[in-house]
């Protein structure tokens, strides 16, 4: 039984669509709570930009990012106001897209399938539900990193490009309009902005041209494939052009972080790669991302009844892959290849990396992929039990409760679980919101000093301010639209000058040296503990 296009097909899609927008904005400004530095300092230099109309292809600072996201969060401030809600609602957003976008590519890459184009639509929806309530995703897509949008640039590039080739290959009508391969190509350019593990998809387009050159060969359309392409790989590099300017006259930039993680830099290189393959390969079902910003500890990155079908999903995959080797059918191969490739491909970022084993924030590139294994096993196990069974109604009854369960256990996982969860505030630096909170409740004659004597990466890079003064630095940002208080760093305490004026000095971290150092600079203050925050003040009793 296949889903036709008919109300029922768009009921359903739009219902995993609300269910996508729950998952994503239900408490968006509160779960995760906190604002992680990380986070932070993507609102800071986004409000900088702003402010002073500075748009970087890359900002240098915590080890360099690209802009994009940056500049996507500069419009939410200037639509919505600074404030945490409106540095998430991006992430959100684009991981509701992503959801959409996951739909029309798994429907696009099995309609090209003789065999699963009756199914496609049944697999898209399955594919876009998993996702729709996949921990992995919703929790990427409810932080203020820039990864999410590497998920989204990739589904909608390969959409529109896969679409393109089967408007010819099929010779449908308006089939050879340009219009697809340049907005794949404006999309795949624009994933080079987004995060650094997306660079790695170039060897997934490779893989997949190379596919369709033989697929239209067969057919003796190859005037047609280099023709579109060329219009797709333009397109691509006017999109990606000004990036890759800025990377030659920087190179620096170009691998940064990737260089400080990368396993050929480790005294056994051949044992870390196998190490951090085994490692990748079982985060699905068994020992996922230790990370409490990354997941539940530990736990598998894909919930047990959606992991169980990943696999079955897997080796279905590789099954059809070597029988269209066998047949020498290359229209039957593009589906199994494509997942295939695109699933070790995009887990090598995480696979050449020794830092964090397993990282679920490397590999976000291949959750989509992931939830297509899933739900092209979930619709397979379906087709079987429905051939298989008399009982009909009990079957798609069964059918519906185990969605509903899937959705329920993903709901507690992340929002109870993991959202309420004591130990998530600490991850996410809930105690340095709460500091700039109080810093903002201080009357503004009040002068006010921040002694970061928590360790960091310095920014800006590299003789600045270590990263965990970025928080404090945004909650400012939310109440002034500018940094009120003084930063310094411990060593810097001597050459604190206090005269008459209230001063209030908050170290971020307790070091009974500190407030021995200011007692003996300032004896006519006195340490105070405010909403649990260890403060030293001077002069309060003139206010």
């Amino acid at each position: 039984m296949a889903i036709k296009k008919t109300p029922l097909l768009r009921f359903l899609f739009l219902l995993i669509l609300i269910i996508a927008v729950f998952f994503r904005l239900y408490k968006l400004d509160s779960i995760p709570p906190g604002l992680y530095p990380d986070e932070a300092i993507n609102g800071n230099e986004a409000l900088e930009s702003l402010k002073n109309k500075d748009f970087k292809l890359l900002y240098p600072e915590n080890n360099g990012r690209e802009g994009v996201f940056l500049w996507l969060l500069a419009l939410s401030f200037a639509l919505f106001d600074v404030s945490i809600w409106s540095l998430k609602i991006i992430p959100a957003l684009f991981g509701i897209l992503t959801v959409i976008g996951l739909y029309f590519l798994t429907k696009e890459l099995f309609s090209l399938n003789t065999k699963y184009k009756p199914q496609a639509a049944n697999i898209a929806l399955l594919s876009s539900f998993f996702l729709s309530v996949s921990f992995w995703h919703v929790n990427f897509s409810r932080i203020g990193f820039r990864a999410v949008l590497l998920p989204f640039t990739m589904v909608f590039s390969f959409f529109f490009l896969l679409r393109g080739f089967r408007k010819i290959l099929f010779q449908e009508k308006g089939g050879r309009k340009v219009c697809d391969f340049i907005v794949a190509g404006i999309f795949y350019g624009l994933g080079f902005y987004t995060y650094t593990s997306f660079r790695v998809s170039a060897a997934l387009l490779f893989l997949v041209l190379f596919l369709f050159l033989l697929l239209f060969k067969s057919k003796k359309l190859e005037k047609d494939f280099f023709q579109f392409t060329f219009y797709f790989i333009l397109a691509v590099i006017i999109t990606a052009l000004p990036l890759g300017i800025h990377f030659i006259k920087n190179p620096q930039y170009f691998i940064s972080r990737a260089s400080q993680v990368f396993i050929f830099s480790q005294p056994e290189p051949l044992k870390a790669f196998l190490e951090s393959l085994v490692l990748h390969l079982a985060m699905f079902n068994f020992h996922g991302d230790g990370n409490l910003r990354h997941n539940l500890p530990s736990s598998p990155q894909l919930l047990w009844p959606v992991g169980i079908p990943f696999l079955i999903g897997f080796f279905i995959s590789i099954k059809e892959l070597i029988s269209s080797i066998k047949n020498k059918d290359w229209s039957l191969a593009v589906y199994p290849l494509f997942l295939l490739g695109w699933f070790f491909i995009m887990l090598s970022p995480g696979i050449l990396t020794h830092e964090g084993l397993p990282h679920a924030l490397r590999t976000i590139g291949v959750i989509p992929v992931a939830y297509i294994f899933a739900g092209l096993a979930i619709w397979q196990i379906y087709l079987f039990l429905d051939e298989n069974t008399k009982n009909k109604k009990f079957l798609r009854l069964t059918s519906v409760v185990f969605l509903l369960l899937i959705l329920t256990l993903q709901s507690d996982k992340y929002f109870i679980k993991w959202g309420l969860n004591p130990e998530t505030k600490s991850a996410f630096s809930q105690d340095y919101v709460e500091m700039g909170n109080y810093l903002n409740s201080l009357p503004p004659k009040v002068r006010k000093i921040v002694i970061v004597n928590r360790g960091g990466v310095p920014v800006p890079w590299p003789d600045g301010i270590p990263m965990p003064s970025q928080t404090i630095m945004f909650m400012e940002n939310i109440k002034y639209k500018e940094i009120q208080s003084s930063y310094l760093l411990p060593e810097e305490i001597n050459t604190i000058k206090i005269n008459k004026e209230p001063t209030i000095i908050l170290p971020m971290a307790y070091e009974e040296k500190i407030f021995q150092q200011l007692e003996k600079m300032f004896p006519q203050g006195k340490v105070k503990k405010e909403n649990e925050i260890l403060i030293y003040q001077v002069n309060l009793d003139s206010i």
